[in-house]
């Protein structure tokens, strides 16, 4: 795996939202390397992976800090006041560790366009992923029709994500409760009816 090293300030600044880039990518999915250590877009958040063609949304859906050696775990480092602590006395972990994200492709851009289904390959492994403004979140979702590439994930915890995808694209909305209104009424179709899930998905999405 390629080490991606910590960004500078002001390269932070320069880059604005850019926030890693794709190390794995198939027809549904895309993984992210993150270039800023334990920093990954939120849960449910909407990220575009972009190669200057076509530009791959995807809704995060997971997220994790690991070893960049395949099967070799970190170590505790010892008492410190507080993990900032640990990194200031072993620099070399910034270099050791990375934060990886998983993102299901939920339509792309093509020619202008935001399309609600599957782009015609997938995110190019390299290009760039940035978090999205919140008119293209509106874009995306300006009919629930996405949520239909969310409910086929086999995530154990895909209730979390919805329901943190649509608290989240609902500020993005001139009207938030219409927009959740429309997205509950989607699901209790996406759900097969399954009303006590959709339930707890919407309690979920209103802090309940």
């Amino acid at each position: 795996m390629e080490i991606m090293y910590p960004m500078l300030r002001h390269e932070r600044l320069y880059c604005l939202n850019k926030l890693g880039e794709v190390v794995g990518a198939s027809t549904a999915t895309f993984v992210g390397q993150c270039y800023e250590l334990h920093h990954p877009p939120s849960l449910g958040s909407l990220v575009k992976a972009s190669d200057g063609e076509i530009d791959v949304f995807g809704l995060v859906s997971s997220a994790e800090t690991h070893s960049i050696e395949e099967g070799r775990r970190p170590v505790a480092r010892g008492l410190a006041e507080s993990d900032d602590d640990i990194f200031r006395a072993h620099p070399q972990l910034t270099r050791l560790l990375c934060t990886d994200f998983t993102a299901i492709v939920v339509g792309h851009r093509s020619q202008g366009a935001v399309l609600q289904y599957l782009p015609p390959r997938p995110a190019r492994i390299h290009s760039f992923i940035y978090g999205c403004q919140q008119t293209e979140v509106h874009e995306l979702s300006s009919s629930p029709g996405f949520l239909r590439m969310v409910v086929t994930d086999q995530s154990p915890w895909l209730d979390e994500v919805i329901s943190a995808c649509l608290r989240q694209f609902s500020d993005a909305h001139p009207d938030p409760e219409t927009f959740l209104v429309a997205g509950a009424r989607e699901l209790g179709i996406l759900l097969g009816g399954d009303f006590h899930r959709l339930g707890n998905i919407m309690r979920r999405v209103r802090g309940k």
